[in-house]
């Protein structure tokens, strides 16, 4: 029995305990079995007894054994558990630092002394050690998980058990720089066009054509190996990149000063050629990439060409370059094809809306009487969509000339009644816009947003419609009325045109974007004009429209009166917190500011609701308003821009407008 119980002792609490419980049971049977002998047989019962005597006996010696085992065992292990969390918190490769209310430290172990390069530490405050890690600890101290940290100059995983003042740091510096080097790798593509390939080519000869492509390609060349980059030419007028991310950020840096050093060296020779780049990253999907670029390019050209776009998929974009106006195009191959698609659109629908922009100027009603005539000249039913609430002066007597004229003023309906008779086989053209947030009918647009055509002359922003039918966005025309008046050419012959009030409304929408045919006009823009009048617009009637009222007057006087130079060559005016004013006004008041020596970009602050502040910027060109209306939100051209910002006084407009115009000025 001995050598039973020696075989199936093992060292174990739950294993004695087993044990003992066996020999109990086994003696009680014993005990039985001498009951029930004696009754039998009293010398079997006589033998019985002995043999339980000494089974007892055994039993006895052998559960002291097992105790004395037992206890050894444990104590033992409770040994080696002390001994483990001593050497754990001397040798183990975490740091660990123990510190009171005060910050003072109290105690670290050895191996996060050796950041402090054995320096004397305890007793001391953590702040003067090392003031870094303090604000670390100080800035952590209540995360719930580990924080990823960066302390003298290595990375850590930190957690900080507040209550009883112990901070662990686990150095991943290793990790992190694998992951760094794997983020440095990762895959960017781009595509590079050149805009106006086609148009500064077509006047040159063989010789010059072929320097031109030599000296292109070779500063690409060179750009691509600066910075450790793969670009190839798939086209004349289109490269191909291909980069890591670290050469990515290298180029971000430089802030991609090819585009200007093109443009420079090619406007010496005469021949002006800008690029126009877009960049993806971020998407293991190789193929995923090269759309999000194209998108990208695409995002780049209607803004007007001339610069960067880089953005990964679903991410906000960042823009660099477009310092230029974007110049126009000598073609209207353009125009003739989006005529085209235009009518293939209109032989799919049932009734057209065009909608332009909220408080509209004449430029977006031009636009609309246009495309309603377009439509019209189809054989397709059309409504222009007007909020009768939101109605400069100008705008409200030419709507008044409208409402006489039956064929017109029953097609115009308010965006309530738009959407009541929108069907899904309807079609939306969206005319001086592309934003949803400053559209006049938004409603009407999330009704038809998969049958949406965009036509305007902004550059385009990062709001955009998601899938639009169509899209003819052409940032070098004077305004949105020149563009649709161009596609008059392409429609059917022999049917009625534009009407003498809806040509004269059209001809007002260039002369207000031009600032009567003083900005941003080309050739083209006086082609449209000239075209318009020879259908009956009068010029008479367009001053008449534009004439200002008594009140607008005064209030564009009294914003000018608050003029305050912001920069040598830069003014501000700002009305009052407790009064509202116009857009319009704001607009006329920024543009009248221009017209004074010795500045160059005008901007205008002004309440315009309740919760929303307006900034109007203008300038002559040499300072891109555009991108500083961007910075706040807004948009618009280089010498044309607006933002509007919510929940803001006029006081915090002001700060952050300077603070724009500051930041504009350190990246250039």
């Amino acid at each position: 029995m001995k050598k039973l119980l020696e075989k199936i002792t093992l060292p174990s609490f739950l294993e004695d305990v087993r044990l003992r419980y066996l020999a109990l049971i086994m003696t009680g049977l014993a005990v039985v079995d001498v009951v029930i002998a004696v009754f039998i047989k009293p010398w079997l019962g006589l033998l019985l007894f002995l043999f339980l005597l000494g089974l007892v006996v055994a039993t006895f010696f052998t559960l002291e054994r097992i105790t004395v085992s037992t206890n050894k065992y444990i104590s033992d292990l409770s040994y080696r558990i002390k001994r483990g969390e001593q050497e754990a918190l001397i040798k183990m490769p975490v740091g660990i630092l123990i510190f009171d209310q005060k910050m003072n430290v109290e105690w670290a172990n050895p191996y996060l002394l050796q950041y402090f390069k054995d320096e004397d530490i305890l007793g001391r405050p953590l702040k003067d050690i090392d003031g870094e890690l303090a604000d670390v600890i100080t800035a952590h101290q209540d995360d719930t998980e580990l924080s990823e940290v960066h302390w003298g100059g290595h990375d850590f995983n930190l957690t900080v058990q507040k209550p009883i003042g112990v901070a662990y740091l686990m150095d991943i510096t290793h990790y992190a720089q694998i992951e760094e080097k794997a983020k440095g790798e990762r895959i960017a593509i781009g595509q590079v066009f050149l805009d106006n390939y086609d148009e500064v080519t077509q006047t040159m000869d063989d010789q010059a054509t072929t320097n031109l492509n030599s000296y292109v390609t070779n500063q690409m060349s060179d750009w691509a190996n600066k910075f450790g980059m793969f670009v190839k030419r798939v086209a004349n007028d289109r490269f191909l990149m291909i980069a890591y991310m670290r050469s990515l950020e290298a180029v971000e840096a430089d802030k991609f000063k090819i585009l200007d050093t093109i443009r420079t060296e090619t406007s010496k020779q005469n021949y002006p050629l800008t690029l126009s780049v877009g960049i993806a990253y971020g998407d293991s999907d190789l193929a995923q990439l090269a759309i999000t670029s194209q998108s990208n390019l695409d995002l780049a050209l209607g803004r007007g060409g001339d610069q960067v776009v880089v953005r990964a998929k679903n991410a906000q974009a960042r823009f660099y370059g477009g310092k230029t106006n974007p110049m126009e195009k000598r073609t209207r191959v353009r125009a003739r094809m989006i005529s085209q698609a235009l009518q293939e659109l209109f032989k799919q629908t049932d009734k057209i809306f065009v909608v332009g922009h909220d408080r509209p100027d004449m430029d977006a009603i031009g636009a609309s009487l246009g495309i309603r005539r377009i439509a019209q000249m189809n054989g397709k039913e059309c409504y222009v969509v007007i909020n009768p609430e939101h109605l400069h002066s100008d705008v409200e007597r030419l709507m008044g000339a409208v409402g006489k004229d039956p064929d017109i003023g029953n097609a115009i309906v308010t965006p309530e009644a738009a959407l009541t008779e929108a069907t899904d086989k309807s079609l939306l053209i969206l005319v001086d816009h592309s934003k949803r947030s400053i559209t006049a009918a938004p409603a009407l647009f999330d009704r038809l947003a998969t049958r949406t055509v965009i036509i305007d002359h902004h550059r385009r922003g990062e709001e955009f419609p998601e899938d639009p039918m169509l899209v003819y966005i052409e940032p070098y025309a004077s305004s949105t009325c020149e563009l649709i008046t161009e596609m008059f050419e392409y429609q059917p012959k022999g049917v009625a045109t534009l009407s003498k009030l809806e040509a004269t409304a059209m001809l007002a929408g260039i002369t207000v974007d031009t600032h009567n045919f003083a900005m941003r006009t080309g050739t083209r823009t006086f082609d449209a004009a000239s075209y318009l009048r020879s259908l009956g617009a009068d010029p008479q009637m367009t001053q008449a429209f534009l004439k200002e009222n008594v009140d607008s007057y005064i209030q564009k006087n009294h914003l000018i009166d608050t003029i305050e130079m912001i920069a040598p060559t830069m003014a501000l005016c700002t009305g009052e917190e407790t009064q509202t004013y116009d857009p319009v006004i704001a607009a006329q008041a920024a543009d009248t500011l221009l017209s004074l020596n010795g500045i160059e970009a005008s901007f205008v602050i002004t309440r315009r609701s309740d919760s929303t502040i307006g900034i109007s910027a203008r300038s002559l060109g040499n300072i891109n308003v555009q991108l500083i209306m961007e910075k706040l939100g807004g948009g618009g051209h280089l010498n044309n821009a607006a933002t509007q910002l919510e929940g803001k006084t006029i006081v915090q407009a002001t700060a952050m407008l300077k603070d724009a115009i500051k930041t504009e000025k350190e990246e250039n």
